[in-house]
């Protein structure tokens, strides 16, 4: 299913699921105005199809201790396609790691990653990311304040 397919049901569905992923299909179908049984049938197709990829608690990362939030920037020694894919593999081991991105410009991958506080910081980048056979150099930024951090994506309006 691509974005074109999608009936304004299926994006009022999404609408509601990216705000209240925990609600229930009978909520959710009174919301879109369908019975519970074509509406946990539509919401099943959209996973089916890669729509809706997995649903999850946001957590609040101070409050479970992880207080530095950080944006790293990574330049690679060796360009070349299997050292990239190599690269953005580690990363998916890493758990301090939340997003990787292989970028265009000076950087080849802008990382985003938490840390209890400084010092578990540094000493990851230094033991874990400067350690890394194929890694040049990295630079990190820390988040001094977040005034956004949404993970709802924008939608074609539901009419």
């Amino acid at each position: 299913m691509t974005d074109l397919s999608l009936s304004v049901t299926d994006i009022r569905i999404l609408q509601i699921l990216q705000n209240e992923a925990g609600i229930s299909n009978v909520a959710l179908a009174e919301k879109v105005g369908m019975s519970p049984s074509p509406c946990l049938r539509r919401v099943k197709q959209l996973e089916a199809s890669g729509v809706i990829r997995r649903q999850v608690a946001l957590l609040d990362r101070k409050k479970v201790g992880l207080g530095v939030l950080a944006t790293i920037q990574v330049r690679l020694q060796r360009h070349t396609e299997a050292g990239a894919e190599d690269f953005a593999h580690a990363m998916n081991d890493l758990p301090e790691i939340l997003s990787c991105w292989a970028m265009t410009g000076r950087q080849d991958f802008l990382l985003v990653a938490v840390a209890s506080n400084i010092e578990s910081f540094g000493d990851f980048v230094t033991h874990q990311l400067l350690s890394m056979p194929n890694v040049r150099d990295v630079q990190s930024s820390l988040v001094l304040k977040e005034y956004k951090n949404h993970t709802a994506i924008p939608l074609p309006k539901a009419i």
